[in-house]
């Protein structure tokens, strides 16, 4: 989310703001909801260290910057969906042990941090990859892709968690090697239409529209993300470079829906079932509304269009899945966090009350 999508950019000083625990949700939500309600609603997580995981966290301390994902204010969770990023690509083919790694995996990433959101009903995944890794994820692709997947189903298995590639290569990536990655962890956990099998969940991240990352969005729209033949579960269209307006993100999903025929080779469409669209809770050194104020954010002002957004050559279902907030904690180490008081109870939050969010996440739709 980071180049023209910068996940690891966001935020600097702390504001103080009193955080509502629950905002009603303004009149907008009324046309929205004659459209197709949102499934998933995450949000990617950083732990306090900028996205490495390289300690293991104090159970107590965690809750204290993290309990507005559990608990909105009236007990129920912020979010059905928190994504743990990132992996390290390369130290998990390696199986790298040190001071911040096992067998390859980040020490933060435990059963404890994931047993944290899975017993109030929040799905966990590990996102591999990001920006900074995305050197380390083509030579891991051109070493042993298919080890990867192995190694990625196995890290998933272990935990019980499902798994989401962020690759960023925006010149030339490997979709040969990527597609061996997908093939050798589809053959430990095959695609499961039902949900049931949180191993099973596999996602990939795509630009914000269709003009960067152009050839990884070709390939996975074109193989791995149409509805007759599903490999991956869904899309997340990231973040751009800088909070977008409300028009803006609805332009940049629009473009997944309509596709680039005039490419060569051509984008084509993305099913509105098959993709998420995200937006910036900590970017910058300021607050953002998408944290805590639901009636100004721009969740609230694009839900009428992501409720609505209609098939343009691809699906039969209208709405988007849902939305995904970038990042929750510290996404960078300079920034603002989502730590309290600047926690997201009142953006975030708000929104689950107002979009009536299932949490734990249903089966999605598949068409």
């Amino acid at each position: 989310m980071r180049g023209l999508s910068t996940r690891i950019k966001s935020c600097l000083a702390t504001a103080a703001l009193a955080v509502s625990a629950v905002v009603a949700p303004p009149a907008v939500w009324a046309d929205a909801a004659a459209g197709t309600p949102a499934q998933v609603y995450g949000a990617w997580h950083c732990s306090d260290d900028a996205c490495t995981w390289a300690t293991v966290r104090d159970m107590a301390d965690f809750d204290h910057n993290n309990h507005w994902l559990i608990d909105r204010g009236d007990g129920r969770p912020s979010v059905n969906l928190v994504v743990l990023s990132f992996v390290n690509p390369l130290s998990l083919l390696n199986g790298t042990t040190g001071s911040g790694t096992a067998d390859g995996a980040p020490i933060g990433m435990n059963q404890a941090v994931v047993d944290y959101f899975t017993s109030h009903g929040i799905r966990v995944m590990l996102s591999i990859g990001g920006i900074t890794y995305t050197d380390d994820w083509n030579t891991a692709l051109a070493q042993n892709p298919g080890l990867l997947g192995q190694k990625a189903a196995a890290l998933a298995s272990r935990l019980g968690v499902g798994i989401e590639i962020d690759y960023e290569e925006s010149a030339s990536p490997d979709t040969a090697g990527l597609q061996a990655f997908i093939d050798a962890y589809r053959a430990a956990h095959p695609y499961d239409a039902s949900g049931a099998d949180p191993t099973a969940r596999l996602t990939i991240d795509v630009a914000a529209g269709d003009r960067w990352l152009i050839d990884l969005d070709q390939y996975a729209t074109d193989h791995w993300l149409t509805t007759g033949t599903p490999v991956l579960d869904y899309a997340n269209a990231m973040v751009p470079s800088k909070q977008p307006s409300a028009t803006g993100a609805e332009d940049n999903w629009q473009e997944h829906l309509t596709g680039k025929p005039n490419f060569d080779p051509a984008i084509p469409p993305l099913a509105p079932a098959k993709f998420t669209g995200s937006l910036y809770i900590a970017e910058g050194s300021q607050v953002r509304p998408e944290c805590t104020d639901f009636s100004t954010s721009l969740q609230n002002a694009t839900s009428t269009w992501t409720q609505n957004a209609a098939p343009a050559g691809a699906g039969t279902t209208t709405g988007l899945l849902g939305y995904m907030f970038w990042a929750a904690e510290r996404p960078s180490a300079r920034g603002v966090t989502t730590t309290p008081p600047n926690s997201c109870e009142g953006g975030v939050g708000a929104g689950a009350t107002a979009f009536d969010i299932p949490i734990p996440m249903p089966p999605l739709r598949q068409s």
